[in-house]
């Protein structure tokens, strides 16, 4: 095989990174030692199975670079935290909606989401040159694997940087769409997709994860931090929620809640169900079967942006009293309370899900079978199945609150069904990353907010600001757009 040297830098790295995100992955074989890593050649890199599989972590750690800053960026958007602060460097853009194509986090979310969708392309155009190495099953799992997390920041990236696709179908225009690897410098310029032809590669990869992904993994650690076929499964209920295909949601999720009625859980794979207390997976044991996927953070291999540090220590955003943190639904009782606390300093509340003390250990959670419950609630609700809706919203409900009675007219109609579903997500999701595509995708405003200092005014669906813009790094670089 023959790559320009920049595919050569990139797959050295990308292999180098994959080094320290699982401390129960393989380790590479002897010979990588005995090379320079910046004389290493394409080839070599695809020689042994050990360092293939350092590519796959690699993928994984890439992610995670940028899963954080998703994150909390995302949640910031919306109208249930509060800025205390007008530090740009802490998202205050992003929860005032107010940005430009410089803005650090616009920037920087739209660089390490592309970044690591090249990864991925790399990995998947080496592995189709590549014969004999490893037998077909497990490149086809690893091909699963990067095309899972190709799809996962595709997602990511046109639910930020695009109009929604129930807007108009997905007829938009929507982002580049890299499906090769960048192997020189003229890589760099293609026009933007459709809305509905970057979510049609979405679906593509994630067809082939779920048919190609193993169905567990040997331990508790690998079925947690490693893509199955029900994490393809999973992220395809997001998928289509997001666009509007509730029939769509509905056939994907009945495949891990094959349930009519409580307790809900995966008959196949691994047997995803939610745990007896939700603060247990957010506390003491990070890979239960409630985490279908989270990005693991330890000592070795510290976040670069810490959801703790971000959310309940440096004080820049607390939790808004006018938002779901006041609502009635969100009652006293509710074990989901035990994830906040109240500084008596300040009398302002803050998000404590990621409770860890610096240097902030807490997994990052990218898919938890509480949210699939709930994109399946929905759409059922949307399909005309009100009862069952009705169970799965009370499935996730009582779990945190056994005691606790929906008031008739939450539930009276379908579309009161429906808002009382979306209340839940608020509650269940917070701090994990889904108010701002929650209001996108349902063609909602976001909300007004104000602390006593700062103020974000209401953004309409038809305000340019409704979605971020293009990186202006992008915009020089790319003469096609």
């Amino acid at each position: 095989m023959s790559f320009h040297i920049k595919f050569t830098t990139t797959i050295t790295q990308l292999l180098v990174a994959g080094l320290v995100i699982f401390s129960s992955c393989s380790k590479l074989d002897d010979d990588l030692n005995t090379t320079s890593e910046s004389q290493l050649s394409s080839s070599d890199i695809f020689k042994t199975p050990a360092r293939i599989e350092g590519l796959v972590n690699g993928l994984y750690k890439t992610v995670k670079t940028n899963s954080g800053r998703v994150l909390l960026n995302s949640d910031w958007r919306g109208e249930d935290f509060i800025n205390l602060t007008n530090n740009a460097f802490t998202g205050f853009d992003s929860w005032a909606n107010n940005y430009s194509g410089s803005s650090a986090d616009v920037a920087s979310i739209w660089e390490g989401a592309y970044a690591s969708v090249n990864n991925s392309n790399i990995l998947i155009d080496g592995l189709d040159r590549t014969s004999g190495v490893i037998d077909d099953a497990k490149k086809n799992q690893y091909l699963g694997e990067a095309r899972f997390l190709r799809a996962y920041n595709y997602f990511t990236l046109i639910t930020l940087y695009a109009r929604p696709y129930r807007e108009d179908n997905g007829a938009s225009k929507g982002l580049p769409l890299r499906l090769k690897p960048e192997i020189s410098a003229d890589g760099k310029n293609l026009a933007r997709s459709t809305v509905a032809e970057v979510y049609a590669s979405i679906i593509a990869d994630l067809d082939f994860a779920e048919t190609n992904l193993p169905l567990t993994y040997s331990t508790k650690e690998l079925n947690t931090t490693r893509a199955h076929r029900n994490t393809a499964i999973a992220l395809k209920t997001r998928v289509y929620l997001s666009m509007g295909k509730y029939e769509n949601v509905v056939t994907e999720a009945v495949k891990i809640v094959p349930q009519t009625s409580a307790p809900f859980a995966a008959t196949s794979g691994v047997n995803h169900a939610l745990q007896a207390d939700i603060n247990t997976v957010f506390s003491s044991d990070y890979t239960t079967t409630e985490s279908i996927l989270s990005m693991p953070v330890t000592t070795a291999d510290p976040p670069t942006t810490a959801l703790g540090g971000s959310y309940n220590v440096n004080a820049d955003f607390s939790l808004n009293a006018a938002g779901i943190f006041g609502s009635a639904q969100w009652g006293s009782a509710d074990a989901r309370r035990k994830m906040t606390r109240l500084n008596a300093g300040n009398s302002q509340n803050f998000l404590m899900k990621y409770a860890k003390p610096s240097p902030y250990l807490d997994y990052i959670p990218l898919v938890r079978y509480a949210e699939v419950l709930l994109n399946y609630a929905e759409a059922a609700a949307r399909t005309g199945n009100t009862t069952l809706a009705a169970h799965i919203l009370e499935a996730v409900h009582f779990r945190a609150d056994p005691g606790y009675v929906f008031p008739s007219e939450s539930t009276a109609t379908p579309q009161a069904l429906v808002e009382t579903i979306w209340a839940e997500r608020r509650i269940e999701l917070l701090g994990e990353g889904f108010r701002s595509n929650d209001l996108l995708r349902n063609l909602l405003s976001i909300p007004s907010k104000s602390s006593s200092s700062f103020n974000a005014r209401e953004v309409l669906p038809s305000d340019a600001g409704y979605i971020f813009p293009i990186p202006n790094s992008e915009i020089l670089s790319n003469e096609l757009l």
